[in-house]
């Protein structure tokens, strides 16, 4: 019962919050024209799905390269680090050996 208070009383201040925001005419012209590009780019991949999921596989290759390059200097920031470990290591461990 307490979660759909929340719930409810979140709703009921938003949309109260978007009909007091709506009286300022710039910000109703604002909001008009959001939805205008939302409902023109969303009937164009509704026209064309195609395009839609070429448009997602670009953005999730993207992403891909983008982990990939990621992960690979973090990769070779780690074997650099390890050499530099080996290196003080060594040089440490072999002056207290003499």
């Amino acid at each position: 019962m307490g979660k759909r208070k929340i719930i409810l009383g979140v709703v009921a201040g938003a949309v109260i919050g978007g009909a007091t925001a709506l009286f300022d005419k710039e910000a109703r012209s604002y909001a008009c024209g959001k939805v205008k590009e939302i409902k023109d780019s969303s009937s164009y991949y509704i026209s064309n799905p195609s395009e839609a999921i070429q448009g997602l596989q670009k953005t999730v290759d993207k992403v891909n390269q983008i982990f990939e390059s990621g992960s690979s200097n973090a990769m070779n920031a780690l074997e650099q680090v390890e050499q530099t470990l080996d290196k003080v290591t060594n040089k440490y461990g072999r002056k207290e050996i003499e």
